[in-house]
């Protein structure tokens, strides 16, 4: 026996040397979940200043805003709403995207009464489980436009003028659900792959924020806002990984861009797939196999940003519940042509539970990512001029604004991910992104986990956290049958 094998065999969950690269949802949940499976030797490579990825909560006005993850996407099935269901920290979100006022850009308001059928028809164009997309080749946005007419050519006449503008905000709001540029880069079959969870789907996390998830499965003192709880002395922050080399049959070799060194037994990778589209040639050595790569190059990632302005007192009439922004054709080509272009897809704002003097607006795409680049003078000023451009009554100047950059950022370059139509052509999916790649004994070597590896659950923190415990778990059963073989 070689003296490798014989390393390799005495390995035990209690001397396994695990490194999980990103402490994220997914990072968060598979440490936690090593830890409580009995492994000792579990390392958080933390590229940030601070733990969660893509869940980050911050104090803002009167308590917090999430500049990631915000909500919690329904009840049946959803392991976060298992968790917490009974500890009080949820509660159903107010009606504001669905009762938030149409605007045009020369500042005449929809009657409720168009409006109303407008957001009906197109909500019904969403499908969930509508049987006709198994056999749709096209886009979703292909599918939602021929609905949208269709159901509207049943109703009596309403402005056309007014269907088309409604239906293209309607699909950039829908858009920043996918994640997506466009809705025409969504695969309509692909989006049956996706399961929502039953329930109420925006449950808010009061004033906590989503971060009190996170520190629930870390087990963190509540008196202690910078306790890591069962994390302690397991996570390393300000540590990027440069390298990840998995050659030969036996350790793992992690080089942090600092220079350090770490020698692992598993590696399991949590970064978005957004980071692995611009680092995979490099990060990994060797190269990653075709159908790995396949899949990163597979599964897009857009970018969502929000834009939160903060005011002295509540900012809209009482009966304003929010705003879309609807644009005039001739208004529009006038923007397109201006230096204020980006605020084509800032679809809309609202209010934020619990902070009564918030407004948060919301942006996609192409758009969204020339917005990050921007001062935030420069921002604020294009979002004033949007309210004047379109508001029919003045609002107070914001004491601050505060926005997202997740696509600038290194460390996640983008927002969350969806199935394109690309990712159907490449025949590619979740699937190929979460197979470990291991040994010819079946050691899990290097593993994968994240909300972009879930095949059904992509794009949500409970996606994340059960990829995480998925991994967990591999290492969990792979050391089980190594003992019951000693």
């Amino acid at each position: 026996m070689s003296s490798a094998s014989s390393r390799l065999f005495v390995k035990t969950r209690l001397t396994a040397r695990i490194v999980i690269v990103g402490s994220g949802s997914a990072g968060i949940a598979a440490a936690t979940r090593l830890l409580e499976l009995g492994f000792r030797n579990v390392i958080l490579l933390e590229a940030e200043d601070r733990i969660g990825g893509r869940v980050h909560t911050i104090p803002f006005a009167d308590n917090v805003v999430d500049l990631g993850g915000q909500w919690c996407h329904g009840e049946k099935g959803n392991v976060v709403y298992d968790k917490v269901k009974d500890l009080n920290l949820l509660e159903v979100t107010e009606p504001h995207y669905e009762t938030y006022r149409c605007v045009r850009s020369n500042k005449e308001v929809v009657p409720d009464v168009i409006a109303d059928q407008l957001k009906a028809i197109a909500e019904m164009s969403i499908p969930d489980r509508q049987t006709e997309l198994l056999d749709f080749e096209g886009s979703l946005g292909d599918y939602v436009n021929m609905k949208y007419w269709k159901e509207l050519a049943k109703l009596p006449p309403i402005d056309r003028t007014i269907a088309e503008e409604f239906l293209e905000v309607f699909h950039k709001f829908e858009a920043s659900v996918e994640g997506a540029d466009h809705l025409f880069e969504v695969s309509g079959k692909g989006h049956l792959e996706y399961w929502l969870c039953e329930g109420e789907l925006l449950l808010n996390w009061k004033d906590k924020g989503y971060k009190s998830f996170l520190r629930l499965l870390m087990k963190a003192r509540d008196d202690q806002p910078e306790d890591l709880g069962m994390l302690k002395d397991h996570v390393r922050l300000n540590r990027g990984v440069a390298e990840i080399n998995w050659a030969g049959a036996d350790e793992l070799t992690v080089r942090c861009w600092d220079g350090e060194l770490i020698t692992a037994d598993h590696v399991i990778c949590t970064v978005s797939v957004g980071v692995l589209r611009e680092q995979h040639p490099k990060l990994f050595v060797p190269a990653l196999p075709a159908a790995k790569v396949r899949a990163i190059e597979g599964i897009k990632m857009g970018t969502v940003d929000k834009l939160f302005l903060e005011f002295e007192s509540p900012p809209l009439p009482a009966d304003w519940p929010g705003f879309n922004c609807l644009w005039l054709q001739e208004d529009l080509k006038e923007l397109r042509a201006s230096e204020l272009f980006w605020l084509e897809s800032v679809f809309g704002f609202y209010p934020v539970s619990r902070q009564p003097r918030l407004l948060q607006g919301w942006i996609i795409g192409p758009h969204a990512r020339h917005m990050e680049t921007l001062t935030e003078e420069k921002v604020l000023e294009g979002l004033l001029w949007l309210f004047r451009k379109f508001l029919p009554f003045e609002t107070a100047h914001p004491v601050r604004l505060l926005r997202t950059q997740w696509h600038a950022n290194p460390n996640f370059r983008g927002s969350y991910t969806f199935r394109s139509t690309y990712t159907d052509a490449l025949r590619t999916g979740a699937w190929d992104l979460e197979a470990p790649l291991q040994d010819v004994a079946g050691r899990p070597r290097l593993q994968f986990a994240g909300e972009c590896t879930h095949k059904h659950y992509y794009s949500t923190v409970h996606g994340a956290v059960e990829t995480g415990w998925r991994e967990a778990e591999r290492l969990h059963l792979y050391y089980q049958a190594r003992t019951s073989q000693l």
